[in-house]
């Protein structure tokens, strides 16, 4: 489960409902899921949305609000209500409470207790899962170089968080000119970043995971752009609203970024919660690592989050030690993945993960350990017999070809 709480909020007064969105809106806790400006319609609101909260602004017509409280807390038990008001009325704040409201608080409104309210609310509401609420988490990959193994690390993390039943796991494919996640994954998706992110206003975690491709490992895709025209219409502030929807959705976001480290990919830095920097052991990786965190360090959003991991660790041919790579780039290795170059083809070339494909090799368990530090889980390893009931589905990637309007053409189900 998610820390972020998915609100949905009624007000008829379109200014004050508009001033209660943005304080919302900056906030990383929460997402509004829905909003409504007629309290007779908002019980329909709350059964199509199913939010956590449901705010409920009395100021427009007091019996009203009341009335509709009541008919939540008999109709949507596990909507908790939060009543707000620009009354202080003793009164209206007991029959408040007494319809259901959980919370009552004064407009304007003071984000210290709204914060606070919320909280009790989550503590209240998640109690029995594991004691408190789990974060969602961030985990961007980027490479020092091109050709480092990012997406494969990226892809491969993505399917061993997505195994763990506690977890719900997406990749962002941000490598938005020539990404290829969904090779790695052996899918046709039937939309991508641009279509969520031109239609973020309209969608909800629902049909968020619909837009999306799963994966049978549990993983859901979110691919880059099919035409290269579409790529202007990515920036930052739309990202932001993208992210905002995936961390209300999903435990664990995954970004696998470009290596131009456009202003996207800089944005999508600066709002995670770990960076992966991955690098080899030669000349021009570890160079370009030490300008990159050289860069970094410029940015108070991302200098303190980078953690490098060295991939083909173990590659005879002309590789820097790593005691010297130490020495160069100044900073401690987070982790080393085993060069197997013959498992890592048969993987790509079949779109299988590694978890499936080959769940006893060396280089599968680094990257479950991998995993479970950028996650602070335990996870735990296949059985044999569980990985082989999985039976992984036949290469599709010479299949594709956009059809009319850039659009792949559908590929008939398995």
């Amino acid at each position: 489960m998610s820390n972020v709480l998915r609100l949905a909020i009624v007000d008829p007064d379109d200014s004050s409902r508009e001033e209660i969105k943005q304080t919302l809106q900056g906030l990383e806790m929460v997402w509004l899921e829905a909003e409504c400006s007629r309290y007779e319609f908002f019980p329909d609101t709350v059964g199509q949305s199913n939010p956590d909260i449901g705010i409920v602004v009395l100021d427009s017509d007091v019996e009203k609000a009341i009335l509709l409280m009541e008919q939540l807390k008999e109709s949507n038990a596990s909507c908790e209500i939060i009543a707000m008001s620009t009354s202080t009325d003793g009164q209206i704040i007991l029959r408040s409470i007494r319809a259901g409201a959980k919370e009552y608080l004064p407009l304007p409104i003071d984000v210290e207790e709204l914060v606070a309210s919320l909280d009790q609310i989550a503590s209240r509401k998640y109690s029995g899962t594991e004691g408190k609420l789990r974060a969602s988490k961030i985990i961007a990959f980027c490479g020092a170089s091109g050709g480092v193994g990012c997406t494969s690390l990226a892809v491969n993390v993505g399917c061993i968080l997505a195994s763990n039943p506690a977890n719900s796991a997406a990749l962002v494919d941000l490598d938005l000119a020539v990404g290829d996640a969904d090779v790695f994954l052996d899918t046709i998706p039937d939309y991508s970043l641009v279509d969520v992110t031109q239609n973020i206003a309209r969608l909800d975690v629902q049909l968020l995971k619909r837009s999306m491709t799963k994966h049978p490992s549990g993983l859901y895709l979110l691919p880059r752009p099919v035409q290269l025209q579409d790529l202007a219409l990515i920036n930052p502030d739309s990202l932001r609203r993208v992210f905002g929807l995936l961390k209300a959705s999903f435990t664990h976001v995954i970004l696998d970024l470009s290596k131009g480290f456009t202003e996207v990919d800089v944005a999508a830095l600066e709002m995670a919660n770990e960076i992966v920097m991955v690098v080899q052991l030669d000349l021009p990786s570890l160079r370009n690592l030490v300008r990159l965190l050289t860069s970094f360090d410029e940015i108070a959003e991302i200098r303190d989050k980078v953690r490098i991991i060295v991939n083909r660790a173990g590659l005879e041919s002309g590789q820097i030690s790593l005691k010297k790579a130490r020495e160069t780039i100044g900073r401690e290795v987070y982790g080393q993945i085993p060069n197997d170059y013959r498992t890592m083809v048969e993987v790509r070339n079949n779109g299988v993960p590694l978890i499936q494909h080959a769940p006893q090799a060396s280089i599968t368990g680094a990257m479950v350990q991998l995993a479970e530090r950028l996650s602070g889980q335990h996870i735990e390893a296949k059985t044999q017999e569980e990985t082989e009931k999985k039976v992984a589905a036949p290469n599709n990637w010479l299949n594709f070809w956009p059809g009319k309007g850039g659009k792949p053409k559908p590929v008939a189900t398995k």
